[in-house]
């Protein structure tokens, strides 16, 4: 089945190299649950809660519940399994890794009894990872509408260059200059249209006159992810209202490697085309600087309100490239590979520059059985939190110090980030009982599709379980999370007709347990 949707207005013919592309902005921003055993168990309803070292990154007020100091760490697993359909097939790919959760004190500083205010402290800092993305993505169809060699040709034609300086030109894509150095971009004389440049199965169909038929697989594996470590400060006043302030400093490692490949799946071997593959490395590196600010509010035993607004992280980027193309145009040309270093002096290109995450904003409320003042003998809770994320306000700059060169290419970018995303809700709820020492815990969290045109589906849901003991200042908790997932992939885009995508369809989950003293 063919699938399609509306095409948007982006060159990507304007910088060499550059890799950053809609996808990238997304990808920084659209983080799940996350957090201690506890936290993840409840669907990482933390907005109004407090009292977990969770708190952190979600709303720093709940720091400031503390009266004792506590030391954790939160070691986990994941297991999970990507299922790909492009153009009617499916594909699967299974992916597992470990990984460290939140971890790290609170110093709690309880008021003086002797204060009428009851006024209390705490100090917080604590790490945690904030997106993961190992994983591993493959999925393949036969294309009788499009490749990926017509994006080349189309932005070596808009260029207005000739193809012997296009190939020799810095406002050539790496790619599309590959294309014309393996001849699989090419010219084409047809009668009465002139000479028109083409990508090489086009070439050969439209001097042919027959149809096309291309096996297209793209097989992307991702490593890295996000670890935020955050420095907090919280207080409370007269045990009623609860205010706290966190500074974030996420660090992001990011690498990706993929092969697309074009194959001839019409059995013609004298059509001038066989096969060719593009084979990309990029590796993405940063810092970034964030505030979160928070407020909890219980206006009446039993219940706590709580709000919270996180800032936009802003993010330092430096980002390598290295690519390498074959083709095997049969009898046209020889079978021809080349690789970046070919075009750039023997060197790896690598860019800077800054990226700004969108505007978290966050509302909550809580239920408390039998709220005291001894933790001990409280029974459960229940809670929910709502939270609105702003994914079309990302933005890329240059942060070379002369950028004029690239200011085009980041304009068209974000351009294309207003026009495919959009704001989304996302939804969390969950809760805890309490026999004695034992907690049982289980949470649900929706998170809404950030894809503007309908026939994106981007949703993520995640449904949560665990248990908890705590005695004696030492406390064992572990969780399962079970994800589905929808999301899309866009092997290539083409700016002059509609663009085909497979859809992505995501399981398993993680395991992950916290371990942790009071004193």
């Amino acid at each position: 089945m063919r699938k399609k949707i509306l095409l948007v207005s982006f060159s990507f013919c304007s910088l060499i190299g550059f890799a950053q592309v809609p996808e990238d902005a997304l990808r920084m921003s659209w983080n799940t649950p996350g957090g201690t055993a506890r936290n993840q168990a409840i669907g990482g309803v933390m907005g109004s809660l407090g009292g977990d070292i969770t708190s952190n990154f979600i709303n720093p007020a709940g720091i400031g519940i503390y009266r004792t100091s506590e030391v954790v760490i939160s070691p986990g697993f994941n297991f999970l399994n990507n299922n790909g359909t492009f153009r009617g097939t499916k594909t699967s790919q299974n992916n597992s890794n470990a990984f460290f959760g939140t971890s790290g004190f609170v110093l709690g500083i309880p008021s003086n009894p002797r204060s009428r205010n009851k006024s209390s402290s705490a100090f917080s800092i604590a790490i945690n990872r904030a997106a993961d993305f190992n994983q591993k993505i493959n999925y393949r169809g036969q294309n009788d509408f499009s490749s990926f060699s017509e994006a080349y040709a189309s932005e070596i034609a808009n260029s207005g260059l000739s193809l012997d300086d296009a190939l020799n030109s810095n406002s050539i894509s790496f790619p599309a200059r590959m294309g014309l150095y393996t001849y699989l971009v090419d010219t084409l004389t047809t009668p009465g249209f002139g000479t028109e440049v083409v990508a090489s199965p086009l070439r050969y169909a439209f001097e042919q006159d027959t149809a096309f038929l291309l096996n297209q697989d793209n097989y992307i594996e991702s490593k890295g992810g996000i670890t935020e470590l955050a420095f907090s400060f919280a207080g409370s006043s007269k045990e009623k209202i609860f205010w706290g302030v966190s500074l974030g400093v996420p660090i992001m490692n990011y690498e990706r490697a993929s092969t697309l490949t074009e194959s001839d799946a019409t059995g013609n071997n004298t059509n001038y085309f066989k096969e060719t593959y593009l084979r990309e490395r990029f590796t993405s590196r940063g810092v970034g600087l964030n505030l979160k600010m928070g407020l909890i509010v219980r206006p009446v035993e039993s219940i706590r309100l709580g709000a919270a607004i996180h800032t936009p992280t802003i993010y330092g980027m430096r980002e390598t490239y290295d690519a390498e193309l074959f083709a095997d145009l049969e009898n046209y040309n020889a079978p021809t590979t080349v690789n970046v270093g070919t075009l750039n002096e023997g060197f790896t290109p690598e860019y800077r520059y800054d990226l700004t995450s969108p505007w978290k904003f966050l509302v909550s409320g809580a239920y408390i059985f039998r709220e005291v003042e001894d933790t001990r003998q409280q029974k459960g809770f229940i809670s929910a939190d709502l939270e609105y994320v702003t994914h079309s306000s990302s933005r890329f700059r240059d942060a070379e110090l002369d950028g004029s060169g690239s200011n085009n290419y980041f304009n068209a970018v974000n351009n294309v980030i207003r026009d495919i995303y959009k704001g989304t809700l996302n939804m969390k709820i969950g809760g805890e009982l309490k026999f004695n020492t034992i907690m049982a815990r289980a949470g649900f969290a929706y998170y809404g599709n950030p894809y503007r045109d309908e026939a994106l589906n981007g949703k993520r849901m995640f449904i949560s379980g665990g248990l908890g003991y705590r005695n004696k200042g030492y406390f064992i908790d572990l969780a399962y999370v079970h994800r589905i997932t929808n999301d899309v992939n866009f092997p290539y885009r083409l700016n002059d007709k509609a663009n085909t995508f497979a859809d992505l369809r995501g399981g398993g989950g993680n395991v992950v347990a916290t371990v942790g003293f009071k004193f």
